[in-house]
Formats: structure tokens, C-alpha cells, sequence
């Protein structure tokens, strides 16, 4: 899965809020109550907490499908953030932008797919290998 795309994400000019529901929604049956809104919250203070450390960026590929990352997905990277085992990280492989699951073993650093049609990339101990940062959402369009 590659990285199309980086858009860093900047303080808004104004706040944005967007209406919240004021129940759960039900899978089931309707509520009468969503007639009735009465908070909202912006999602930039929502999804957001380091402006200046964050970014979206666009993905292509269907090797991340199985942690939810879909080709033409946006992720929410943040820079600085120190990567941990297990994170999906955006990574740059010997001059190539990846995103992959990051995995630190014993045996060094491997970098997962959450495809099983992907190999995953053990990373050569020549290799250069650069977290450029750790995607902690993925916005993913239902339709």
C-alpha cells in the first residue's frame, strides 16, 4: 500500500461544528428523540491534536484492507509521535513510502501487511528505514 499524497493539516480559520446525536444509534429501530439535537462538537478539536504534527495523506493498494484501510482511504498521520510495535505506520523504505504494521521483533524490524496476499517486508539490516509517521485514523467512505 503506498502513499499518494500529504496534506498537512492546519489550524481553521473559524470552528466548524457539526451536530452529535443526542442517543446511541440503534441498528434496530428508530428513536423518535434524534428530532431533538442539542450538541454538536468540531471535529477539528475532535480528530485532531497536534496541528502542526499532523497530516492526511491518501492511500492506494488493498494491502491494509485487513485493518480496516481501504484503497483511496485518507489516514491521520502525526509526526514525532514514537512509533511501538504493532502501530500502522507510514514508513519510508530505502526511498519508498509504505504503509505498513510495525513489527519489532528479536529478529529486527518487519514490516507487516493485513493482506495474506502481501508478503510481509523484513527489513534488510542495511536497509534505511525511516517511521515517518504513525497513523493513529483512517477516514473511510462507506460508499
Amino acid at each position: 500500500m503506498r502513499v499518494s499524497e500529504f496534506v498537512p493539516v492546519a489550524a481553521p480559520a473559524a470552528a466548524h461544528e457539526i451536530p452529535v446525536m443526542p442517543t446511541a444509534l440503534a441498528a434496530g429501530f428508530p428513536s423518535p428523540a434524534l428530532d431533538f439535537v442539542h450538541e454538536s462538537i468540531n471535529l477539528q478539536e475532535h480528530l485532531v491534536h497536534d496541528p502542526p504534527a499532523t497530516f492526511i495523506a491518501r492511500v492506494s493498494g488493498d494491502s491494509m484492507v485487513g485493518a480496516g484501510i481501504s484503497d483511496g482511504d485518507h489516514l491521520l498521520i502525526r509526526k514525532g509521535t514514537q512509533p511501538r510495535d504493532g502501530d500502522v505506520v507510514v514508513a519510508v523504505l530505502d526511498g519508498q513510502f509504505t504503509v505498513k504494521r510495525l513489527r519489532l521483533t528479536g529478529a529486527g524490524v518487519r514490516l507487516q501487511a493485513a493482506n495474506p496476499q502481501y508478503p510481509d517486508i523484513q527489513v534488510p539490516e542495511l536497509s534505511e528505514l525511516v517511521v515517518w509517521g504513525v497513523a493513529y485514523m483512517c477516514l473511510h467512505s462507506l460508499r
